[in-house]
């Protein structure tokens, strides 16, 4: 849930906030008739500007408002490219190669020293 509402730029301030939300609404349906969104375009939309100079004396109730921060995210992706290759470099480490391969001669005679032979060493 944490994810979820982060991811949505809600933060846990801002539930927390949600009372002096309604508090602040009740007064402006009250004191100017103001409905939900005419109470929202004031406080979040386009009406934000006219209403903070008109109403100065309601900052310190605009400042306890929920989403009231800024928060911007800039990622930078860089891409180096190396003239040598990942694989062609050498490391400090010694590269130790150890053959994986087990030969057992077979009994058969079908196998012989034929076309059929397999590899001796890996």
């Amino acid at each position: 849930m944490l994810i979820l509402l982060q991811s949505i730029n809600i933060h846990f301030k801002d539930l927390v906030e949600m009372g002096q939300l309604v508090e602040h609404y009740k007064f402006h349906s009250e004191e100017y008739g103001d409905s939900f969104m005419v109470f929202m375009s004031k406080h979040y939309g386009e009406l934000k500007a006219s209403h903070n100079e008109k109403h100065q004396e309601e900052q310190k109730d605009h400042e306890k408002l929920p989403f009231q921060h800024q928060s911007q995210c800039l990622q930078h992706l860089v891409f180096m490219v190396d003239s040598n290759p990942f694989f062609e470099s050498r490391s400090e480490i010694p590269v130790v190669r150890k053959g994986n391969f087990h030969y057992q001669m077979s009994d058969s005679q079908i196998w012989g020293d034929g076309l059929f032979q397999p590899p001796k060493q890996a």
